[in-house]
């Protein structure tokens, strides 16, 4: 394979130029990271065929235009494209490609037809439904992230008035202890002075009363889902996780999930939350909105900086939540992951995981959103339950702040037919916007071993 190739799809396009020099990157001594791919526009997800071929997933962030791609001759080509804004991932099995985009998985046929095999799914609010997987039954699994952040519609999120109706749902009959939250009516004239009263599960401005209850849901915030290959028999697998943005079986029929983790927004914000990586038992709640990591969120250290004590919602809880196989800290953002089962590379059976970073609007330099998390490859030893970083921009801040050549998005990981890694950078961010990115700036990196363990 080549070492780097220079993507541009369309020759009239206007490329926007990235920085890119692998030696900004620290990586473990023994390997080396070079740029595979470049010029791309936010890509999300890769995945290889049985061939060996490369597709990759292209979001839309940027151009609201999400498409697959094929890698054929050295340069990408275009062969789906008219999913929603964004593709949040995408996979392969048995000459079919599996396209998650907001609120659908969509499969390509080998013949190119698209055919919507999971649809209305409520990805409509902060969180999408995730890249799918197979289980060694061949049955699909997703995950479906929530609505909001803590289960209180507010003026945190930017969907209210175009969707005012919208609002998450329990995967349980539960029942609420019926606390309201209020905030300054984003949905009439800015100059009355109108106050929303809001409660959890509830739609912008409708308020709980005490003890109400909730119905259960089989497409809810925060669950994981499986059906057939075809869509078919849709099923709750577990819920009570926030944004179960990518799942994947070991080869041991095992299913680990990464969840990302509350933050400190909204009209109940919840600080120092944990992401976190789970081993996903059937029928559980694993603690969302209530939980971060296994604990209560009304203990004192989950208080934001001068806020109030959050305070739990539900007033049955369906379970004692796990604890969690590993947890990162606050704004970690985890994504895409593998497994390696290349005894050459490392450890057989490690888990290699890309931290995104913070999407917490934020000043520049902002210890919370930059530093001590995100933008790096780390990876899980799955005996010691520990984790180290694999590699990392040498001054620890993305690319955009720091201006070097190094990550700035990671997004996904796969390793490929080579025995080597690949990792997908979604491109640059537009300075002190972490959801806006430049054109042309995504880039795939791949790592290789350099001596013999």
């Amino acid at each position: 394979m080549k070492e780097h190739i220079f993507i541009r799809v369309n020759q009239n396009e206007e490329v926007s130029e990235r920085n890119l020099n692998p030696s900004d990157i620290y990586i473990q001594q023994g390997y080396q990271i070079q740029v595979f791919a470049s010029g791309l526009n936010s890509p999300v997800s890769m995945v290889f065929d049985e061939d060996g071929s490369i597709l990759i997933a292209e979001s839309g962030l940027t151009d609201e235009n999400p498409r697959i791609l094929r890698l054929v001759d050295g340069r990408f080509e275009v062969i789906a494209q008219g999913f929603n804004v964004p593709i949040s991932g995408i996979n392969y099995l048995n000459g079919e490609i599996y396209v998650s985009h907001r609120g659908y998985v969509t499969r390509i046929q080998r013949t190119g037809e698209k055919q919507h095999i999971i649809i209305g799914l409520p990805s409509n609010g902060d969180h999408l439904n995730s890249p799918v997987t197979f289980s060694p039954d061949n049955k699909l699994y997703f995950g479906q992230g929530t609505v909001t952040n803590s289960g209180i519609v507010g003026n945190d999120n930017d969907w209210v008035t175009t969707s005012p109706l919208l609002c998450d749902y329990p995967g349980d009959y539960i029942m609420l202890h019926g606390q309201n939250y209020e905030t300054n009516n984003i949905l009439t004239d800015v100059l009355t002075d109108d106050v929303a009263s809001t409660g959890a599960f509830s739609p912008y401005g409708i308020p709980n009363l005490p003890y109400e209850i909730r119905k259960k849901y089989i497409k809810a915030s925060g669950s994981i889902l499986r059906s057939n290959l075809n869509g078919s028999n849709l099923e709750q697998v577990a819920w009570g996780f926030r944004n179960p943005s990518f799942m994947k079986f070991d080869d041991g029929g095992k299913l680990f999930v990464g969840n990302s983790g509350y933050e400190a927004v909204g009209s109940r914000p919840i600080e120092n939350a944990t992401d976190d990586c789970y081993y996903v038992e059937q029928g559980l709640w694993y603690g969302w909105p209530d939980y971060s990591g296994g604990e209560a969120v009304n203990l004192p250290r989950f208080t934001p900086d001068g806020g109030i004590q959050p305070e739990l919602l539900l007033k049955n809880q369906p379970n004692i939540p796990p604890r969690p196989f590993v947890s990162f800290p606050s704004n970690t953002n985890i994504r895409g992951f593998d497994f390696n089962y290349n005894r050459d590379f490392s450890t057989y059976g490690d888990l290699y995981i890309a931290e995104y970073g913070s999407t917490v609007h934020s000043r520049v330099g902002d210890p919370i959103s930059y530093a001590g998390a995100g933008h790096r490859i780390s990876r899980i030893d799955m005996k010691s339950r520990t984790i180290s970083t694999f590699a990392i921009n040498k001054s620890g801040f993305p690319s955009s702040i720091s201006r070097e050549g190094g990550f700035e998005r990671p997004t996904h990981l796969i390793f490929g037919p080579d025995k080597a890694m690949y990792i997908v950078d979604v491109g640059l961010n537009i300075r002190n916007n972490p959801k806006t990115f430049i054109p042309n700036t995504g880039v795939i990196w791949r790592v290789i071993r350099t001596d013999s363990m």
